[in-house]
């Protein structure tokens, strides 16, 4: 399709492999950015190359540290409109700030809310993501927001790994993640389990409530994100100590991993844990649990369809 206008790729300096990824599966070179600090730690941008009438897509994943990162990200936008781009699509693979989409107590913030609005009035055109926290949070933007699902990387994986699933079981780890959970057990073609977990009493240990059978199967605990692994490691205990489950796998879209999380999943009953590369890996040295395969893929095509103008509902299914 003959276009009237380039494709430029640029990203901070929150995951730079991901973005040459994406830049490789779609055949584009990355764009020549400096994203640097002056002495006092004010974020300077510097777009080396012209942007004029450009369709510039922005890869940055708001991880730790998420607001240097989101600040990075906002001060690109700005830069390129200044720079008289034609459109800035800001490509967010982990999107930061989307736990806190609504008031769970008196007084809260709606912090995702917030993120929302800095990002669409620094004059982004476009949100791309995977994943997100909580899907409504593409209510929150007056602009289009495309949230792809990371789930089809993951059902590609372990329908190569596993030769036989039928003694195999997805698994939700808490009641909020069973819509997430039961959409992959259908693309899995398997059955689905949920732990419910709740405080009998203020001040008492929380009491696992395994609902389904997954005795003496292959389980597979399926989530968007892990954070501290708390409360993942939890749940494998659970599944294998009141379940009775032979063994224990998971996986997540986005792998936070902070404090002692990497410390608690090399600890656990869990067998292995696979994330996508949205958030680049923060330990200190190498986890034999702990295994990513790539989304870029997955992001370039999106980026080639919404460059295209053609439709990337496919890429939902």
């Amino acid at each position: 399709m003959a276009k009237n206008k380039d494709i430029k790729i640029i990203c901070g300096n929150s995951n730079i492999p991901f973005a040459e990824d994406v830049c490789r599966n779609i055949g584009v070179r990355l764009g020549n950015t400096v994203v640097s600090t002056f002495s006092d730690g004010e974020i300077a941008v510097s777009l080396n190359e012209t942007v004029r009438g450009s369709d510039v897509f922005i890869v940055q994943s708001t991880c730790t540290p998420i607001n240097d990162h989101l600040l990075e990200m906002l001060i690109m936008v700005d830069a390129c409109k200044r720079a008289s781009a034609s459109r800035v699509t800001c490509v967010m693979p982990y999107f930061g700030y989307a736990r806190q989409d609504r008031k769970a107590k008196a007084r809260d913030p709606i912090s995702a809310k917030l993120v929302a609005n800095l990002i669409t009035s620094a004059g982004t055109d476009r949100v791309l993501t995977m994943d997100l926290h909580a899907a409504q949070i593409q209510g929150f933007f007056d602009i289009p927001v495309d949230n792809l699902v990371g789930s089809p990387l993951f059902v590609d994986y372990y329908h190569k790994k596993f030769e036989t699933s039928d003694d195999t079981i997805i698994v939700s780890p808490d009641i909020g993640s069973v819509a997430r959970a039961r959409a992959f057990a259908l693309k899995m073609g398997l059955g689905l389990a949920i732990i419910d977990k709740r405080r009998e009493k203020a001040n008492q240990a929380e009491v696992m409530n395994i609902i389904g059978s997954v005795e003496g199967k292959r389980v597979i605990l399926y989530d968007d994100m892990v954070d501290t692994a708390g409360s993942l490691c939890e749940a494998a205990n659970a599944l294998v100590q009141i379940g009775g489950a032979e063994e224990i796998y998971a996986c997540a879209s986005h792998g936070v991993l902070s404090g002692s999380a990497i410390d608690r999943i090399e600890d656990s009953v869990i067998k292995e844990v696979v994330f996508t590369d949205t958030i680049p890996y923060s330990g200190n040295k190498e986890s034999q649990k702990i295994k990513y395969i790539t989304a870029a893929p997955l992001f370039a095509e999106a980026i080639n369809r919404i460059y295209e103008e053609v439709s990337i509902s496919t890429l939902f299914r």
